[in-house]
C-alpha cells in the first residue's frame, strides 16, 4: 500500500471514531433526574454540534483557525505590520532574516491559495510569482482583504469533499497528494502561521484576543 494512500485511510478513520465520540456525547440513556449529564467545559465541544460529514469536520477545524488568524491579523496596529523581532536585537536571538508581521500574513494567504486551489482547480491568481505573495499588497487593509480571500478558497474547497473523494490524488508541486491530505496540510500551516503571529503580537505588547 502507498505511503500516502495509508496516511489518508488513517485519516479518515479518525473521523469516523470523531464522529462516533460525537454520537455516543448525545445518547441521554444514561442520565436522569438525580444523575444528569454533565456540561462540557471544552468550549469547542459544547459550541458547536456533532459532526455530519467528513466536509463538516474539517469545515470547523477551518472555522477555528481562520477566526483566531484574522483577529489577530485585524488587532495588529498597521504601524507595526512591518514590524520582526529583529529590531529589538535580543541577547542571544536570532531573528536575521525573518518575515516581517505583514509577510507572515502575505505568506499564509498565498500557500492558503495555492494548496486549496489543488483541490478546487482554480488557477492561482495573477501578482503570485512566490510563496511570499503580490508585491503590490502593502497596506494593512490590501493584505486583510488578501487574507479573506486565501479563506475563501478554502471554504470552497471544502465543500467538494466527500467520504467517496477523500482519496482522490490531486497533482501539488511536482507529487500527487489525497484530496484529505491537502486538506490537513493547510490547516496545519495556518496554525504554524498563527502561533508565529501571535508571539510577534506579544513582542509589540499586545494579548491576543481569543474567541
Amino acid at each position: 500500500m502507498k505511503a500516502p494512500v495509508f496516511v489518508g485511510r488513517i485519516i479518515i478513520c479518525c473521523f469516523i471514531l470523531l464522529f462516533a465520540l460525537d454520537g455516543n456525547a448525545g445518547d441521554k440513556s444514561n442520565t436522569s433526574k438525580n444523575n444528569p449529564p454533565k456540561k462540557s467545559t471544552n468550549r469547542f465541544i459544547s459550541s458547536h454540534p456533532p459532526f455530519t460529514s467528513l466536509a463538516a469536520g474539517v469545515e470547523r477545524q477551518l472555522n477555528n483557525i481562520e477566526r483566531s488568524i484574522i483577529l489577530a491579523a485585524e488587532t495588529m496596529p498597521e504601524d507595526k505590520y512591518y514590524f520582526t523581532p529583529e529590531s529589538l536585537d535580543i541577547k542571544g536571538s536570532n531573528f536575521k532574516g525573518v518575515r516581517t508581521f505583514a509577510g507572515q500574513i502575505k505568506h499564509l494567504a498565498t500557500d492558503n491559495i495555492d494548496i486549496w486551489r489543488s483541490i478546487t482547480g482554480d488557477p492561482l491568481p495573477d501578482g503570485i510569482k512566490d510563496v511570499n505573495g503580490p508585491e503590490n499588497i502593502k497596506t494593512k487593509a490590501e493584505i486583510l482583504k488578501f487574507l479573506k480571500v486565501s479563506f475563501a478558497m478554502g471554504h470552497k474547497a471544502i465543500a467538494t469533499l466527500t467520504d467517496q473523494n477523500a482519496m482522490e490524488m490531486l497533482d501539488f508541486r511536482g507529487r500527487k497528494l489525497a484530496r484529505i491530505d491537502l486538506a490537513f496540510y493547510a490547516l496545519t500551516h495556518a496554525n504554524e502561521h498563527y502561533g508565529q503571529m501571535v508571539v510577534y503580537l506579544r513582542f509589540c505588547g499586545i494579548v491576543p484576543m481569543s474567541y
